[in-house]
């Protein structure tokens, strides 16, 4: 079946707003609570935010100056891609649970690559490390599984601060889990910042292994959630059949044909069911292709299903959003950002349009996490991650 075909079908079944309960799906403005007032600024920090996704790309580095509250200002950003050898061990480790010689392997790859990174950055970009206040470091998540009261991103954050000379803010997200949260996104409070100055609401979308959508509203509203399959499963159809590491452009997608049979199987999740806040681990959706199909109709279903979760997460929001922020890899597959327009209301935009920096905006975030940490800030808050309470999330590591 046609993506066009599918775009109308989907409006025919329901999967439009106005249709939507009907999948079981009730608007969550009960979920959305007030984010408690900032502390009073004091000063501006320099900090250093470090990412490095499940798609496994590369190191993500970005400078922010920042007081915690709001943007004073970036710096720098570059991404470093990851060796394949250190890609190997990641992925050898992806769902593991206990602490073993393969996880210790693989924490230890990903903490060189983010100290090479590093200092290859402040090489390149002519930064004084010592100008750095702190660094914000997510690690490597292998495992997220919220729902069992875990989530593991390997990476030694001592070791870093210690190579560095600076204090690193790490564990960003297991206080959020160990107060009944999911954990993720963690980067809705930075897309407050941004988007400060804009007509309220809109929808801030992250298209990395994970999608994600941040709602903001008038008055510090805030709602986020994972919404479904991001970059992961494109990426490694892609990789598995061509000798590409993604789909540049959206190209394969937009030569295939999308495969009903798999979206209809796709839209079975539970997952759909579920109120906000909710996550999801890069392994979470499972699809069931048909024997031997061709790699372009692969990358099309799958592609068309990420725009699909975005399209139905619509429900979830309290009032429509003006407009549809895309950030993150995703922003740049244009078969992507084509069908998504097709697919929800209000206008479908680029973080790029707003002058930010897309392929930067989840480090920017960490070490916009990392100054909220010194400052005594919360960084989840119940309608962003399910969290019981506020949680200043991380630990602080001094070299």
């Amino acid at each position: 079946m046609h993506h066009a075909a599918l775009v109308h079908g989907a409006h025919e079944v329901g999967l439009e707003r106005a249709h939507l309960p009907v999948f079981g799906l009730k608007l969550a403005a009960g979920a959305v609570s007030q984010v408690p007032g900032f502390n009073n600024a004091r000063g501006r920090v320099r900090a250093l935010g470090l990412m490095s996704g499940t798609s496994l790309d590369g190191v993500d580095v970005a400078v922010i100056d920042t007081d915690g509250e709001r943007i004073e200002g970036f710096g720098p950003a570059a991404t470093y891609p990851h060796a394949e050898s250190t890609r190997e061990l990641v992925r050898a480790v992806f769902g593991a649970t206990t602490r073993n010689p393969a996880t210790d392997a693989a924490e230890a790859a990903i903490t060189t690559a983010h100290i090479d990174a590093v200092r290859r950055f402040a090489r390149e970009e002519g930064v004084d490390l010592a100008s750095i206040d702190v660094v914000g470091f997510h690690g490597q998540t292998i495992t997220h599984r919220p729902q069992d009261n875990f989530t593991w991103q390997i990476g030694d954050g001592q070791a870093l601060a210690r190579a560095l000379g600076r204090p690193v803010v790490a564990d960003l997200r297991s206080g959020d889990v160990a107060a009944g949260g999911q954990g993720a996104p963690l980067v809705p409070v930075f897309h407050q910042a941004l988007a400060r100055d804009l007509e309220l609401p809109v929808a801030v979308v992250n298209i990395g292994g994970v999608a994600n959508v941040t709602w903001v509203g008038e008055g510090g509203r805030l709602l986020a959630f994972d919404t479904g399959p991001g970059n992961a499963p494109i990426d490694d159809w892609v990789r598995r059949f061509t000798n590409q590491n993604f789909d540049v452009d959206g190209i394969l997608a937009d030569r295939g044909e999308v495969l009903g049979s798999v979206v209809k199987g796709f839209l079975s999740s539970s997952y759909f069911l579920e109120l906000p806040p909710k996550s999801l681990d890069r392994n979470s959706f499972g699809f069931s292709f048909p024997i031997s199909p061709k790699v372009e109709d692969g990358v099309s279903t799958l592609t068309f299903c990420t725009c699909l979760a975005l399209s139905v997460a619509r429900a979830h929001f309290p009032a429509p959003a003006q407009t549809w922020i895309v950030c993150g890899g995703g922003s740049r597959n244009e078969t992507l950002m084509r069908w998504l327009s097709q697919l929800v209301d209000g206008q479908v935009t680029t973080g790029a349009d707003y002058g930010w920096n897309v392929d930067a905006l989840e480090a920017q975030a960490f070490g916009f996490l990392a100054v909220r940490h010194l400052r005594g800030l919360a960084n989840s808050f119940p309608s962003t991650t399910g969290a019981s309470q506020p949680i200043v999330g991380g630990v602080l590591h001094q070299p």
